[in-house]
């Protein structure tokens, strides 16, 4: 059987960028898994969760948890939006991206991504999936960028 910790650290490398995936998921992870597939579902860390695993395409759905893990060392993730200060609110309680307010985003990131949106002062905003590719969010100035799937002040 192969080192699930291993394994989900190599999906997150690839998914977000080399060494996020020790970053994000330490020794002391707990792995849980399906009851229906025995595949790994969700990942938590002190009993909170940090990632689930998507069934459709093996990657990760973040929690704002686990988006403040990778985030707080600033480790080069290739998942990070940033955007102007004053959305910040709007973006945090929930409220999609649009590309005006897009500051830097990371030429890697393409439509469909899981991303990590944050402010100019590397606060985790939010994530999300990414509607267009990193370029297009700075190149473009209407339209969404991100669809933000969970806000920081909506986590409960």
């Amino acid at each position: 059987m192969e080192n699930p910790l291993k394994r989900i650290r190599s999906i997150a490398n690839y998914q977000f960028g080399r060494g996020v995936g020790e970053k994000l998921f330490p020794e002391n992870v707990e792995i849980v898994y399906s009851k229906r597939t025995g595949r790994i579902r969700y990942v938590y860390l002190n009993g909170k969760r940090l990632a689930t695993l998507r069934p459709m395409d093996g990657f990760f759905s973040l929690s704002i948890e686990g988006a403040k893990r990778i985030v707080e060392d600033r480790i080069p993730a290739k998942c990070i939006v940033m955007v102007k200060n004053e959305v910040s609110k709007f973006i945090a309680e929930g409220g999609d991206v649009f590309a005006m307010h897009v500051v830097k985003a990371d030429g890697e990131i393409r439509p469909r991504d899981e991303v990590i949106v944050v402010n100019e002062k590397w606060e985790v905003l939010a994530v999300g999936r990414a509607v267009l590719s990193g370029d297009e969010m700075i190149a473009f100035k209407t339209g969404v960028a991100v669809k933000v799937r969970r806000g920081a002040l909506e986590e409960t």
